[in-house]
This record gives structure tokens, C-alpha cells and sequence, in this order.
């Protein structure tokens, strides 16, 4: 009855109007499951391949023909009859079928689709919802968490056309009793930053994930406005809600050097950490993600010494969910967490690895979208079923952000008092965090 009946793969576009590659799994039994698969814009250079068409005359090169088509031919017939039952033999078979390092043979959009949507379908065959699937793969047990949410609002760099470096300044309301109270807090500082902008005559357009794009004098002046719409929304920052920063350096490191050209500047790599430790010892961030460029491990090193005991420092570009990567991180102690994105390594079971790698090495893992999303929102789930006690989604407008945080709202609504809010202690991996 869970053995794979049909499946079936389309293209349909993401959030920037780019195609992208939806997966569809019907069991023996009927049950049913569906994924569709993220991109991003920044996009570290070993993560697993996107298999993109390259045909200039269709989708300007974007499309993902190819990638249905491995899924509708190859995978499909490979896979028929084949019971999903077991995550972890079904995404193994995906892996061995594409036979790359990297899976740019049959495509990581492929696989991914495929493996999301079975985990779906097998979901649905046993009348769970899918953070209860996820748990059972995952072997975490009925111990559900909501996460903390990681809200960019204001966007920067590869994510907005404005003239910011740094990616993304996100607010962290991880002072609150609930998910639902830690969102309407956001919500309320997020509205009160758009009056504080239009104020100063600053754009409220916004970029990719949903957070503004103001032209600001300096990457700091953004840091400097959030500060000011919290104290205005009537929280306590440092308290009630505090600040992350998602720098994605690798995109200004030129030459060896970081290069913010916004503020006409540029920063050997012990110079620049020094830089960003200072902002972490004045300012009440909890988290900088991508604070170095991936292949700059010595720069991470020295980050890490710098503050790496008072502020959560997130591997991303750095690590691109992959285990063989990450085991070297932990064993150079740099980092204390790693940001997990199923489409940079293309299968359930390989985010899980990674997810439980952290885990088991006292480092917090950070489930995290793409700025290419859809309606999709297993994300959420996946946030609750491995207990990661934190998300980051985007900000708190455009309906392929907001999707997942609703997800989550109706999520601990069916856990009622089963479901308690990480809050504060999402942090408490880090010695001197308070």
C-alpha cells in the first residue's frame, strides 16, 4: 500500500517568477503528496547542482525542463513500485541513480522534489500531519518545538537593488511565551519600521524575502533603524527581540579582502571580523550568519575567538548542508551553528544528517528557506519535527514568507500545551549568550 503508484513532476514558478521543479508521489493506497523545490540567489559553490535548462530562448536560459524531465523519465521508472516506507532507503536509491559527486547528473531540484513528495505522501497514507512523519525519520520522538523565527527585514546585497552590502537585518523576538506572540511582536515592529522609513523618505519597496530595501548612508545606519522601530513598537531590544545578521561575505571578498562598497571601504579578513565583533559587542545581536567568506577559514577562525563565545555564529555558504564539510568545521571549532537548506544537498535524509550532526556536537541548527520560494511549506515542519528551535523565513510580508509563519501558527495551535516555544533557550548553545 506505500509502494510508489505514479510520479509525476511539472514546472511552476517561485517567488522571483523563475521556473522551478514540483514533484508529485501518489501511492498503492491513494494517498498523495506533493513539493515544490526552492532556489536561491546567493548561492554558496558547493552546494548540491540546480540543473538549469541554459536555452536562452526559453525562461532567458532559468528553465527546468531537463530536471522534469529526469524526474518524469529516469526517476520515475526507476522508482516505480518502489515502497517509501523507509526515507532513508528511497533517498539512498535517488542518490545511487544520479551517480555524481554533486548531483548534477539527474539534478538536486530532481531528487529533492522526488524525496519531499514522498515524505508527503507517506505522511498522508498514515493520517499524520508532516511534522509527525519528519519526527518519525528524523527519530526525535513526540517532542514538537516551535521554532524561534529569524525575520529579515531589512534586505541588502544579492537580495535587494539598493545600495546595503550586507544581505539581510533580521529581527529575533525570542523574548516571547509563544510562536504567536513572537510573530505579532514582529509583525508590530515590522509596520512601525515601514512609518520610521517613509518618515526619513526612505523606500518601503521590498526585496526579495520581504524585508525593505532602503538606500541607507551605511550598512550600520540599517542596525541604527531597526533599533529605533523596536524601541517605537514599545519592546525592549536585547530583551524582548534582538538582532541577527545574515552578511553573506563571500559576496564582497575579492583579492583576499572584504570590500564594502556602500561605505567606500575594505577589510583584511582579521580587520573585517574585528569589524563585526564590534558591532556584536555594542549591539544586541544574537546571531551573524556568513559573517566570513566560505573559503576563508581563517577569517571564520579568528571570528570565532573574537566572539564566538557571546553570539551564535552560522555556517551557510560555508558548509551548504553537507556532513563532509561540516564534520571539519566542528573539528577546527569554528562556527557554533549551521544553517540547513534541503535544496543545497537534495534529500530528506542528508538534511537530517546534517541537522543531527549539529545536534550531537553542541552546535543549534537554523532551518532555513531560499530567496527563490513557493507556497511550499514544509520548512515549518521540518522546524517542529527535529526540535531546531529556530527558522528563517523571510519577513513579514509577500505570501511566500508568510505561508510558512502561518504554518507554524496552525501547527501550534493542533499541539496546544504538547507544543512549547523555544524562546530564549534557542540560544543557550552559547556560553555567554545572555
Amino acid at each position: 500500500m506505500t509502494k510508489i503508484k505514479s510520479l509525476h513532476a511539472r514546472e511552476i514558478l517561485d517567488s522571483r517568477g523563475n521556473p522551478t521543479l514540483e514533484a508529485e508521489v501518489r501511492l498503492a493506497s491513494g494517498a498523495f503528496g506533493r513539493a515544490a523545490v526552492p532556489s536561491g540567489a546567493s548561492t554558496g559553490s558547493r552546494e548540491a547542482i540546480e540543473l538549469r535548462d541554459g536555452d536562452p530562448k526559453r525562461f532567458l536560459g532559468r528553465g527546468v525542463q531537463g530536471a522534469v524531465n529526469n524526474v518524469n523519465g529516469t526517476i520515475a521508472r526507476a522508482l516505480a513500485g518502489f515502497d517509501v516506507a523507509d526515507q532513508e532507503v528511497l533517498d539512498r536509491r535517488l542518490i545511487e541513480l544520479d551517480g555524481s559527486p554533486n548531483k548534477g547528473r539527474l539534478g538536486a531540484n530532481a531528487l529533492l522534489g522526488v524525496s519531499l513528495a514522498a515524505a508527503h505522501a507517506m505522511a498522508a497514507h498514515r493520517g499524520q500531519a508532516l511534522w509527525q512523519r519528519l519526527a518519525e525519520i528524523a527519530g526525535t520522538g513526540e517532542t514538537p518545538q516551535l521554532p524561534v523565527p529569524m525575520m529579515n527585514i531589512i534586505n541588502g546585497g544579492a537580495h535587494a537593488d539598493n545600495s546595503v552590502d550586507m544581505q539581510e537585518f533580521m529581527i529575533v523576538p525570542w523574548g516571547r511565551e509563544s510562536f504567536a506572540e513572537a510573530l505579532r511582536c514582529a509583525v508590530e515592529i515590522f509596520h512601525t519600521l515601514k512609518s520610521v522609513l517613509k518618515k526619513r523618505g526612505l523606500s518601503t519597496a521590498v526585496g526579495d524575502e520581504g524585508g525593505f530595501a532602503p538606500d541607507l548612508p551605511s550598512n550600520e545606519a540599517a542596525i541604527e533603524v531597526i533599533l529605533e522601530a523596536i524601541e517605537k513598537s514599545g519592546y525592549r531590544a536585547g530583551q524582548d527581540v534582538s538582532l541577527a545578521l545574515d552578511t553573506a561575505s563571500s559576496e564582497f571578498f575579492r583579492d583576499g579582502r572584504y570590500h564594502l562598497e556602500s561605505e567606500g571601504k575594505s577589510y583584511e579578513p582579521d580587520a573585517f571580523a574585528e569589524y563585526l565583533a564590534g558591532w556584536v559587542r555594542q549591539y544586541p545581536i544574537v546571531s551573524v550568519e556568513d559573517g566570513m567568506a566560505e573559503d576563508d577559514w581563517d577569517g571564520w577562525a579568528t571570528l570565532t575567538r573574537l566572539v564566538g563565545d557571546r553570539c551564535q555564529l552560522v555556517g551557510d555558504d560555508l558548509y551548504v548542508t553537507n556532513t563532509e564539510i561540516f564534520r571539519r568545521g566542528i573539528e577546527l571549532g569554528i562556527t557554533n551553528s549551521i544553517l540547513i537548506k534541503l535544496n543545497q544537498i537534495g534529500t530528506l535524509t542528508e538534511t537530517l544528517e546534517a541537522i543531527a550532526m549539529a545536534k550531537a556536537a553542541g552546535y543549534s541548527a537554523v532551518i532555513s528557506h531560499r530567496s527563490g520560494e513557493t507556497e511550499d511549506t514544509t520548512i515549518a515542519d521540518l522546524a517542529v519535527a527535529t526540535t531546531a528551535t529556530q527558522i528563517k523565513t523571510g519577513s513579514l510580508c509577500r505570501s511566500d514568507r508568510v505561508a510558512k509563519y502561518n504554518q507554524l501558527l496552525r501547527i501550534e495551535e493542533a499541539l496546544g500545551p504538547r507544543g512549547s516555544f523555544a524562546g530564549r533557550g534557542a540560544f543557550s548553545h552559547i556560553r555567554n549568550w545572555s
